[in-house]
């Protein structure tokens, strides 16, 4: 299989909100100890999203193999006006890691927040994630905040980046 494969689908798709939790889950958990809680509020927080979800300012983009999905990223822009559009999400099947995916979704993601004229764009995560962190430095996230906190369900050093666009 290559890269040429995947598909990129913008919008809700049957299944979505479920396998993008489910992929969230199954990678935090063994990794982080990121359980109930963490998963919990996933779902929960992309369940809230996709309820008021609006293409005039919002993106979902889903990696598909086929008719699977394998990977995800959101631009919640509800509050991208006042506080900024939100990257939210993000993430790869780890079988399909290291091949690009993440690279593809987070180009279809930049490039949507470039077309809306968003001033600015956030997004939290916690140290650790290197991977996901080279790709946001790349596309020009820096690092504005870092502190130790437990929003996530256990204690970790919390992470929020931020691309100003007229950089």
């Amino acid at each position: 299989m290559t890269t040429h494969d995947i598909t990129i689908h913008r919008g809700y798709l049957p299944g979505a909100i479920g396998r993008i939790t489910e992929l969230h889950g199954t990678y935090y958990a063994p990794r982080w100890g990121l359980g109930l809680f963490f998963e919990a509020k996933v779902g929960s927080g992309l369940a809230e999203f996709m309820g008021r979800y609006d293409e005039a300012h919002d993106g979902l983009w889903l990696a598909l193999d086929g008719e699977v999905i394998i990977g995800g990223i959101v631009i919640d822009g509800l509050k991208a006006a006042t506080e900024g559009a939100r990257l939210r999400w993000f993430i790869i099947d780890p079988a399909y890691q290291g091949r690009g995916v993440g690279r593809r979704l987070m180009g279809v993601a930049v490039d949507f927040c470039r077309a809306s004229h968003f001033k600015r764009v956030y997004l939290t995560t916690f140290a650790g994630l290197d991977s996901a962190r080279h790709l946001y430095e790349q596309v020009g996230f820096r690092l504005i905040e870092q502190e130790v906190g437990d929003q996530w369900g256990t204690v970790l050093t919390e992470q929020k980046f931020e691309w100003l666009l007229s950089e």
